[in-house]
């Protein structure tokens, strides 16, 4: 049963359909093209939640600061400014959505694979998630509400639907088999030049599975009421038209 409080609107709109829908999953799953695609389908603002782990991570990378002292880079966490915005028309370079911290794009500096690395680390404390959590329930509430310049958001990440916005009008649960994810890391990585050899960048999936779902606070899983897709033998035009029907029904 789901249980709404005073601190957030209901989510299903009068319109019927859900204006706030969260896309979970393990690395790699697709989460981020589809929820994307989504957005766009339905002109909601896209959040990819997982931008602020790591953004933390690189800021703590960057300024030398141990992710394996959780107080300090908790401290981090809840002083250090990111904020989140749309790619503007000179950014055509592929981003979905710019990433700042205390003013410098780290859009892409994000997703290097040091902090590949170390992002599990990072999520992992529950002070930084409490913290970022906070950021990313304050942006549901608005879009979900209706009181922004969207008239809905997708938010993606591992516990959006199980602790961020636990009442969203609709939930996925994005999954694949770890060989077909770690292929995906592959091609993306190679298509902005790195050199990388697949059995590590498998080894590291799995090793962030096993960090995820194995971790004390908020670990990765389906909500109860989630709608569970496996992604590994789907197109992503199937999956985002699957999605956008789930959508449709929910509002009808």
């Amino acid at each position: 049963m789901r249980t709404q409080t005073a601190e957030f609107p209901d989510p299903s709109s009068s319109a019927g359909e859900p204006t706030i829908i969260t896309i979970d999953g393990p690395a790699a799953s697709g989460k981020s093209t589809i929820g994307h695609a989504v957005a766009d389908a339905l002109n909601y603002l896209f959040f990819d939640t997982g931008v602020m782990y790591r953004a933390v991570t690189r800021a703590a990378l960057d300024r030398g600061v141990n992710v394996h002292d959780a107080d300090a880079l908790a401290r981090l966490a809840e002083t250090i400014d990111i904020d989140i915005a749309p790619p503007t028309p000179d950014q055509d370079d592929g981003r979905q959505s710019t990433i700042l911290v205390a003013g410098e794009d780290v859009t892409w500096s994000i997703r290097a694979p040091e902090v590949d690395q170390n992002v599990s680390i990072v999520a992992a404390n529950p002070r930084v998630r409490q913290a970022l959590s906070a950021k990313q329930r304050t942006i549901g509430q608005r879009y979900g509400s209706g009181q922004a310049e969207k008239p809905g958001i997708v938010m993606v990440g591992r516990d959006i639907g199980t602790v961020v916005l636990p009442e969203a009008g609709l939930k996925i649960y994005m999954d694949a088999s770890a060989e077909e994810r770690a292929r995906r890391r592959l091609l993306d990585l190679e298509a902005r030049g790195k050199a990388v050899d697949y059995q590590q960048v498998l080894a590291d999936i799995i090793a962030r599975d096993r960090m995820d779902s194995e971790r004390d606070h908020s670990p990765l899983r389906p909500a109860g009421d989630a709608v569970i897709i496996d992604t590994s033998h789907m197109t992503p035009a199937e999956v985002v038209a699957a999605v956008v029907d789930l959508v449709r029904q929910a509002g009808s």
